[in-house]
């Protein structure tokens, strides 16, 4: 989804920062420099790129999907069984980039997130909304057909804290970041 609101918005017009993790998607090719790519390959590095780039824009839409937990320690190389028996990786809680962007952001911006959810989306997806501080949240499921991750289509809830939640049919992930953007403008 971030990429089709990439290509999306720079047909549109926008000048855009496209935060990518590791992924073997290209970047659209829209006009000259209409799209900035930055690679990051943690959540660490994504939350670094976007407090360096964040009041560069007027609309941050946090579409990346980025792990909850991080392992505490991290091990160069490869772990031998013989050498280090593995009893329990310990995890600690990854920064909560859009949480924390939202809480510095600046009067004019609009912030964007998603909530890709197994089960109660709407419950989960109105929860975040709030706690995340969040102008709007692009709902869809994780395990429904035309949905979520791995294909080209999505089923997408759009969620705002002054109307009521707006469902929309399957359709692809490009006519749903043209459905989000201009819902967004």
């Amino acid at each position: 989804m971030g990429f089709a609101l990439a290509e999306v918005a720079g047909q549109m017009g926008a000048e855009v920062i496209l935060i990518a993790g590791p992924v073997s998607i290209s970047t659209p090719k829209i006009a000259p420099n209409s799209i900035i790519r930055i690679d990051v390959v943690s959540a660490k590095e994504m939350y670094e790129a976007t407090l360096n780039n964040y009041k560069e824009c007027d609309i941050l839409i946090f579409a990346a999907a980025v792990a909850d937990f991080t392992p505490k320690f991290t091990h160069m190389g490869k772990i031998k069984k013989n050498e280090n028996t593995l009893q329990a990786i310990e995890l600690i809680e990854t920064i909560d980039i859009i949480k924390t962007i939202s809480s510095i952001k600046l009067d004019n911006q609009i912030i964007v997130g998603f909530a890709l959810e197994s089960e109660n989306l709407n419950k989960y997806a109105e929860k975040k909304l709030h706690t995340k501080n969040a102008d709007f949240i692009i709902g869809n499921y994780a395990n429904k057909e035309n949905s979520g991750f791995g294909g080209n289509y999505n089923t997408i809830t759009i969620y705002s804290k002054k109307l009521e939640p707006k469902n929309f049919p399957p359709m692809s992930k490009l006519e749903c970041a043209e459905v989000i953007l201009k819902f967004i403008l």
